[in-house]
């Protein structure tokens, strides 16, 4: 089992930067992807970012130029750097963890494929 605790949610004003944390533990799979989703109250879950064990990065075309993913294997942590945030940002944002997928392009990322998720963190845009 893995177990995945995120933080460094908050409320920020548009334009502010947030930047998510997911420290990782039990059984890690240091060498399968790891992801970021958010869930806006209404909408599906939906991919925001994803990166495999050797940093290769998968950027959601609505937060392209905006967020970064980054992973440390050493520490078992994965990041999710968030620049120039709009309101439209405000969501949920679980972090996950796949137990099958080395790396997978963020328009394919499907809930299904990960197995272990964290609880989630609330980030809040305003104008």
């Amino acid at each position: 089992q893995v177990q995945l605790l995120e933080s460094g949610g908050g409320s920020v004003q548009a334009g502010g930067s947030l930047r998510l944390s997911c420290a990782a533990s039990g059984d890690t799979h240091k060498n399968y992807c790891m992801g970021w989703f958010r869930q806006a109250p209404g909408k599906e879950r939906e991919g925001v970012a994803a990166i495999a064990s050797d940093g290769t990065p998968s950027i959601a075309d609505s937060v392209e130029g905006r967020f970064t993913i980054s992973r440390d294997n050493e520490e078992n942590t994965l990041y999710l750097q968030m620049n120039d945030l709009k309101p439209e940002d405000t969501a949920m944002y679980y972090c996950a963890a796949s137990d099958r997928l080395i790396w997978v392009g963020a328009r394919r990322m499907d809930p299904n494929d990960f197995a272990y998720w964290g609880q989630g963190t609330q980030v809040t845009v305003s104008l």
